[in-house]
């Protein structure tokens, strides 16, 4: 706080410009390495090239280290190198351009940017007063050439900078992460960013993680506030796609951060089930070097990154593939003709001023620029960059260096416009830098718009900045220490949804603990037979497993609810796939049906038989009695009803379903209003013996045939009634029982259908009534206590039909329906006819008027 508030007092004075021979413009000393190649007009450039070790010296120490002293205490980042390379080669491009900024040449000046507000405020002050020292508002050129400043690595170091370059209204353009912050033009008015919007990266990031289904995933991210809208963006598209977050951890990335949170994000790391882990951050790589220190951590991991957090390899380390397998987004870019040229031909004999050159070599190839210096071997004069691995340069441009490039074209295209207007309005500037204050250039850069020499559109103004689209690089690593990326997918956020993310699957290259793509799962995916059951309080995907309902199925993994069968289909009894329903109806082919049939044809012959006996002996006073003809009546409508039954018998068709029900009703009210006819005969024979009694005129067989026959229709009419408004039809139950299609005849109205059956009943119930108060009337062949044991019998049959009828269903609920007919059927005849049978057959003695005479007189 005290240097930033020095720096801050002594920049409220005016900059001025030193002419004097014995200033101190040249001295040596100077707080930090830099390299200068001077040029008509100066660009500054600032890049993270170095992390300095100093911590246990006093600040005010720092001051009295010669730049080469201070090398040694930093640790040295190479690959970010090849960023300054970029604007090397973009400058001497545009010098060697006839037609942009002519008689113009740039020069550039190489600063390192430091993660310290202090460093970097002395860093900017060194660019402002010129290459001497850092003398605020004191500049050592006799004219200013310092134009514009390239850097903006982090956010921070934007704001940083940007708190002393706003001052002089100095344009800085930034190569690092686009950060919305960074883009108000009230509060950051100097500042351009050239990178594209990453506000697609969130969506890319989450279609890789559903392609491959990891569900279950960490998030470790740098502690600033693009991190932290980054994280945000990313959690939502996460829930919109049912991935959940295992953990998030923020790193603070200054070289000051206490060891035990780092400890404890290991323990995190450790801790969790995550099998893959998304990186996202500024350039530092101190949070990779403290990787690279706890291998069997790291290596059962898959690591999701942008190409702005460096995962490169650590000389010297002996981990140096812990990110093996790794998947990075990087920003498209486009092949820059001359670049890869150009990296061959660099060389620090050519240029031994290049303190950055000089240190970067030594460190890439391993040697000494002298002998005697170091442990190294001396460095060969014919070494070239093409021949290093990717941890130190990379051939083709990475997506940083290609904004770095751009951005030096930006800034020169807009001074070519600034000097062509100045020389349109006639102003004699003989080809110089007079007049290009670096505040002039503000209005040219928020408008500029150019093709580079990859063919690309740049466009710099801030409410334009385009949406990136990325490369999937797989970052591979070999045992002989060396690496490369490969190519392995795409993510256009402007193609046609569906199509904007391509993924080559065979070409991607795993971790080593892994050889094929796994889960990432926080709950191992359910089996088939099973859906997902959430877990109170969790994320969506920590649940259980929970066995589908009676009914449904899952044929898939991971489902999240059970599907039921289609009708015709049950589950199998791990509820994984549908069987096909059997088709259930009483059949003749099965042994109940079979059984039923054989009965049912067997009581009609009986019945008929009993029938021919009667004929047979159709004048003994047996058959004669309680009229002849209702008991022919009787047999021969108890034969039909054993005959009806077969009806239910057989695969259910409209014919059948239209009569089984029907005829049963009918034949039914004929048997027992016959029944009733007897009763009210004998009743009525007994009466018509008595002096003038009126009875005797209903005696005779006209009566109660007219009665059976007026019963008779009142059933018809009912019956018709019920075919006409709701006749019954073929249905087929698919719900009744889970493994069967139950065939059956829906009965159309089941008020039609009780009201046949009540009938009857109501029939039945007044035969059961007159028989048995008739039982006890005098005559020889009374059969009243036989149609009151009978009607018993059948009233019995049917009341026990109405509830076991109810409680059944299919085959079995048509199976009662024709035991009932069978048995009350049978009731009937034997309890009435069997008697009768047995003394026509069998005692044929008693048969006789004889026989009857002396009964009646004893």
């Amino acid at each position: 706080m005290f240097f930033q508030l020095f720096f801050f007092l002594l920049l409220q004075l005016p900059l001025s410009v030193g002419r004097e021979e014995g200033n101190h413009c040249h001295a040596e000393r100077t707080f930090s390495p830099t390299y200068y190649r001077d040029g008509d007009l100066v660009i500054g450039g600032f890049f993270p090239l170095l992390l300095h070790k100093l911590d246990k010296f006093p600040y005010w120490k720092w001051f009295w280290l010669h730049p080469k002293d201070i090398v040694k205490y930093h640790q040295w980042k190479p690959k970010h190198y090849y960023q300054v390379l970029a604007l090397m080669f973009a400058v001497e491009e545009i010098n060697r351009n006839s037609k942009l900024l002519p008689n113009i040449t740039l020069g550039f000046h190489i600063f390192n940017a430091y993660h310290n507000d202090e460093r970097t405020l002395e860093s900017s002050l060194v660019w402002l007063s010129g290459q001497g020292p850092t003398i605020p508002n004191y500049s050592c050129e006799k004219q200013s050439k310092s134009i514009v400043v390239i850097g903006g690595a982090t956010s921070e170091l934007t704001v940083s900078m940007g708190t002393l370059l706003e001052l002089y209204r100095i344009p800085q353009v930034t190569y690092g992460l686009f950060d919305p912050l960074l883009n108000d033009p009230l509060q950051f008015p100097s500042v351009y960013q050239m990178a594209p919007r990453d506000t697609s990266l969130p969506l890319a990031m989450v279609r890789l993680m559903v392609h491959f289904k990891w569900t279950w995933v960490g998030l470790v991210a740098s502690d600033d506030s693009r991190s932290e809208n980054f994280l945000r963006d990313l959690q939502e598209e996460m829930v919109r796609n049912d991935v959940c977050v295992a953990f998030i951890h923020q790193i603070f990335t200054g070289w000051t951060e206490d060891e035990r949170f780092h400890s404890y994000f290991l323990e995190k790391l450790s801790d969790s089930t995550a099998r893959v882990i998304v990186i996202y951050g500024n350039t530092d790589t101190l949070l990779t070097l403290r990787f690279s220190e706890v291998p069997h951590i790291l290596l059962y991991r898959m690591w999701i990154t942008s190409s702005h957090w460096d995962i490169a390899k650590k000389p010297g380390h002996v981990y140096f593939d812990n990110f093996h397998g790794a998947l990075i987004f990087a920003d498209q870019t486009s092949k820059i003709p001359g670049f890869k040229h150009f990296l061959k031909s660099i060389n620090p004999a050519k240029d031994p001023e290049n303190i950055f050159l000089q240190n970067f070599w030594n460190s890439a190839f391993g040697c000494t620029s002298e002998i005697g210096k170091g442990d190294g071997a001396v460095c060969s004069p014919n070494a070239s960059l093409d021949t290093l691995r990717l941890s130190y340069v990379d051939m083709t441009m990475s997506d940083q260096s290609y904004t770095v490039y751009s951005a030096v074209y930006a800034v020169a295209w807009a001074l070519h416009e600034m000097f062509m207007v100045r020389s349109e309005m006639g102003s004699n500037s003989n080809g110089n830098n007079s007049g290009a204050y670096p505040w002039k250039l503000h209005s040219f850069l928020k408008n500029i718009q150019f093709n580079n020499s990859a063919e690309n559109h740049v466009v710099l103004a801030k409410k334009m900045n385009s949406v990136a689209n990325y490369d999937i690089l797989n970052y591979v690593t070999f045992r002989n220490d060396t690496e490369v990326l490969v190519k392995v997918g795409e993510f256009i956020s402007e193609a046609p949804a569906g199509q904007e993310f391509i993924i080559q699957q065979k070409t991607i290259v795993w971790p080593r603990t892994w050889g094929e793509p796994l889960p990432s799962r926080c709950h191992k995916v359910c089996s088939p037979g099973f859906h997902i059951k959430a877990q109170e309080g969790k994320p969506v995907c920590c649940f259980d497993c929970a066995p589908c309902p009676q009914g449904q199925i899952s044929n898939q993994t991971g489902k999240d609810q059970c599907m039921k069968c289609p009708e015709d289909q049950y589950p199998n009894r791990e509820r994984n796939h549908c069987l096909p329903k059997g088709v259930n109806f009483l059949a003749y082919k099965e042994t109940l049906g079979m059984a039923l049939a054989s009965i049912a044809a067997s009581f009609s012959l009986l019945t008929a038989l009993v029938f021919w006996v009667f004929v047979k002996h159709k004048d003994t006073p047996i058959v004669k009695a309680n009229n002849r003809d209702l008991s022919y009546i009787l047999l021969l409508s108890l034969s039909l009803c054993f005959l009806c039954s077969l009806f239910f018998i057989g695969r259910p068709n409209a014919i059948n379903c239209l009569l089984r029900q029907t005829t049963f009703g009918v034949l039914f009210t004929v048997a027992v209003s016959s029944i009733l006819a007897k009763t009210i005969t004998v009743v009525l024979a007994f009466r018509a013996t008595r002096p003038s009694s009126k009875s005797r005129r209903w005696v005779g067989s006209r009566g109660p045939i007219s009665l059976v026959f007026f019963c008779t229709f009142i059933q018809v009419v009912l019956c018709a009634i019920w075919l006409l408004l709701s006749p019954p039809f073929p249905d087929a139950d698919t719900h009744s029982d889970p493994e069967h299609i139950i065939l059956e005849c829906n009965e159309g109205s089941l008020i039609a259908f009780y009201s046949v059956l009540g009938y009857i009943a109501l029939l039945a119930l007044g035969s059961f009534t007159v028989a048995f108060l008739a039982r006890n009337l005098p005559d020889t062949f009374n059969e009243t206590k036989f149609i009151t044991f009978s009607m018993l019998v059948f009233c019995s049959v049917w009341i026990s039909f109405l509830p076991t009828y109810q409680s059944t269903k299919g085959k079995m609920m048509v199976a009662v329906e024709v035991f009932s007919i069978l048995s009350s059927s049978a009731g009937l005849l034997g309890c009435i006819f069997i008697p009768k049978c047995y003394i026509i057959l069998l005692q044929p003695q008693k048969n006789t008027k004889k026989f009857l005479k002396n009964n009646t007189i004893s």
